[in-house]
């Protein structure tokens, strides 16, 4: 494993707390994303809540949200299934998206419930595809939890190698090859144990196989708990960008059993720590000052602690994902500091970087950018820097990363629309941001030209 990448000094920072703010013109209304509060969501928490965090019910968005209203229900199926699951499930989040809806289980344990998994298998051939690295962990656990009781069901499995730089088109012809072989057919289903390559891949390919398979997500990273299993984004890289390649694909659910948490190594826990920083930092100012209060417990892989930030940070995903599904402007918030991480990413060579570390330097671009646009002032900065470090984040790219490397991989970013470059950036008190192209490109020039060296 490639050695993790060393901090950045908080002068990083110095440029753009002393340049003169630059402003752009105003920003189109639908684009400014104000922080609502997170629904109960069809949410059903049977712990209580140690961190002294409130769980509130969802207020209705006013008449000029241009998101539209979003209302909070519980769902009966996803309260059943909490029942009958017993105490293993602390918590059950609805994603709500009409007869698409599915359940997010998070709790300790859940890979020993067989029903949660056997509910949601459609048919009698199964397919799990995990890689190298989780298979001798749990690749066992999950075959036993699919056939107990269930002598009429088919399970097989293919293992991946492990790593970023396997999310392609080579290694994702490996999963049709063994459903052919397999004979699987329309009812079949696919399921997706490992971390964000996996759940990516494994989601792709059930979109893609026979025209559409059902598929189940099994995180076991906190990367993927808290962030890529939950909202059906699916795909794959390609040499010149990360994830072009792929559909949008929903699971029929995601089972979070956060005892996985327990053979993550150090790096890849504070890799997953950069997408619930984000949460606080776009839209949840009190799950950001849990986190400042709470960095501690969670590198130290406090249960309690963790199980908070996956719950809270599915909870945050799900409302996005439910108003947004295919990420026509709300969505696209979520990706705060990707457009910089991509690039390292890709700018490094697929695997150099964790995803998470590429995001945490791209965050620290995407708040110094913002300030320099005068959108946010000196405390956002602040704080923002202040938990990446705490979190042993990287807070800026590696020298191998160029001004001319970083315009050339963005321009062929996602978010480009018509040519035009589009960002999420922070603007106004914590917790807000906005997702615009109208922005002074000579801030994006600026920002770049403090952390490059050349």
């Amino acid at each position: 494993m490639a050695a993790s990448p060393s901090l950045r000094p908080s002068s990083r920072f110095a440029p753009a707390l002393s340049a003169s703010p630059r402003r752009s013109s105003s920003i189109p209304a639908a684009l400014l994303v104000r922080r609502h509060d997170i629904s109960a969501v069809s949410l059903r928490s049977l712990s209580g809540d140690r961190f002294g965090v409130k769980q509130r019910g969802m207020r209705p968005r006013s008449s000029g949200d241009p998101f539209g209203i979003c209302c909070a229900s519980s769902s009966p199926v996803v309260e059943k299934a909490a029942e009958e699951a017993g105490s293993k499930v602390s918590t059950v989040v609805d994603v709500d998206l009409g007869n698409r809806s599915y359940p997010i289980y998070i709790g300790s344990g859940l890979l020993d419930e067989p029903d949660l998994l056997q509910r949601h298998v459609h048919g009698k051939g199964v397919l799990i595809v995990t890689n190298t690295t989780v298979a001798p962990l749990y690749l066992d656990k999950v075959v036993k939890a699919l056939t107990h009781g269930n002598p009429n069901v088919s399970v097989e499995s293919v293992i991946l190698p492990d790593g970023e730089k396997y999310k392609e088109m080579n290694t994702l012809m490996k999963v049709f090859d063994k459903a052919i072989e397999s004979r699987l057919d329309r009812r079949c289903t696919f399921v997706a144990l490992g971390g964000g390559v996996i759940g990516d891949m494994c989601g792709f390919a059930a979109a893609s196989f026979l025209r559409g398979v059902n598929f189940i997500q099994i995180p076991t990273t906190l990367m993927a708990q808290v962030d890529s299993s939950v909202g059906g984004k699916t795909g794959i890289n390609h040499p010149l960008g990360k994830n072009l390649i792929g559909a949008f694909y929903q699971p029929q659910c995601v089972l979070i059993d956060t005892d996985t948490l327990n053979t993550l190594p150090d790096r890849e826990l504070v890799s997953g720590i950069a997408e619930v920083i984000k949460y606080g930092l776009i839209r949840d100012a009190e799950f950001f000052e849990w986190q400042e209060k709470n960095m501690q417990a969670l590198l130290a892989r406090d249960p309690s602690a963790l199980a908070y930030a996956v719950k809270r940070s599915c909870e945050n995903k799900a409302e996005v994902v439910s108003l947004d599904e295919k990420e026509g402007g709300l969505r696209a918030t979520l990706n705060l500091g990707h457009t910089f991480g991509h690039a390292i990413e890709n700018g490094l060579g697929y695997g150099d970087w964790l995803h998470g570390e590429a995001v945490g330097a791209g965050t620290v671009m995407a708040v110094d950018m913002s300030r320099r646009l005068g959108w946010i002032d000196d405390s956002v900065v602040e704080r923002a820097l202040s938990i990446l470090q705490q979190a042993r984040l990287p807070t800026g790219p590696p020298d191998a990363m160029t001004v001319e490397k970083f315009k050339s991989i963005m321009a062929v970013d996602k978010k480009v629309a018509d040519g035009l470059l589009r960002l999420i950036l922070l603007k106004g008190p914590l917790g807000n941001c906005v997702f615009t192209g109208d922005y002074d490109r000579n801030a994006l020039d600026e920002t770049l030209r403090a952390f490059c060296k050349c």
